[in-house]
């Protein structure tokens, strides 16, 4: 009787060793997960920042035809066909998110094919002649002083268009990506508080469930023993 009791006590021990680890690894999963949710919270609330605090000094402001229908009715007067029409607006808004300077960025497209002609840089000449129509020969093209052939002037409103509009572009991603970061902090967080309370709640059931278990085998295998005696 004393040999089953024994071996009782120790797989009760045993159960509560294991329960007692699970109880620590949940705390402690439960606090790096708090850890890293508020620091991603803190990284994408900073990197939003930084890009909202760099395109306001720039003072970047919508130009008064950077709506659907005026762009529209230019698009069309300069005979610019199946270019794609914005349905955002920033005309005489401040370009001081990365919403409005993704905005921004489309009607610069339209701007630059209308200042080609519905040309892309890859389609225009490389050198400018007399008569405007450019070539791609050294030879037949404008010579400057020093006798080299003049570039043309017209795709260097591509690669300025390029250059600005990927970098109003890349401000939509970051802003994006701050606030994706964001998002996935507050889930990191709110996971780690459920876990937390998961891990409590679990350890105090497990101690009440094992007093009880213990006090009723007492109670149980004590009567018998005293009557013996």
């Amino acid at each position: 009787m004393q040999t089953g009791d024994q071996s009782n006590v120790g797989t009760t021990n045993w159960g509560l060793n294991m329960r007692k680890a699970f109880e620590i690894g949940g705390a402690v999963a439960a606090v790096v997960l708090i850890a890293f949710g508020v620091a991603a919270i803190v990284i994408g609330a900073n990197g939003r920042t930084t890009v909202r605090d760099n395109l306001i000094e720039q003072k970047i402001v919508g130009t008064p035809d950077m709506t659907p229908a005026a762009i529209k009715g230019e698009a069309a007067k300069a005979g610019l066909t199946g270019v794609p029409i914005p349905r955002c607006s920033v005309a005489g808004q401040a370009v001081d998110n990365g919403s409005r300077a993704r905005c921004f960025a489309q009607y610069m497209k339209i701007h630059a094919l209308e200042a080609t002609n519905g040309a892309l840089y890859s389609q225009m000449p490389h050198y400018a002649t007399a008569n405007g129509a450019g070539t791609n020969e050294e030879g037949k093209a404008l010579k400057d002083p020093k006798g080299q052939p003049v570039n043309n002037p017209a795709r260097e409103v591509w690669v300025q268009e390029t250059a600005l509009s990927t970098a109003l572009n890349t401000s939509y991603m970051a802003e994006q990506i701050s606030l994706f970061g964001i998002v996935v902090g507050v889930a990191l967080l709110l996971s780690g508080v459920g876990f937390a309370i998961l891990s409590i709640g679990g350890a105090l059931r497990s101690r009440e469930s094992v007093a009880l278990s213990l006090a009723s085998r007492g109670q149980v295998r004590g009567t018998p023993r005293t009557a013996e005696r």
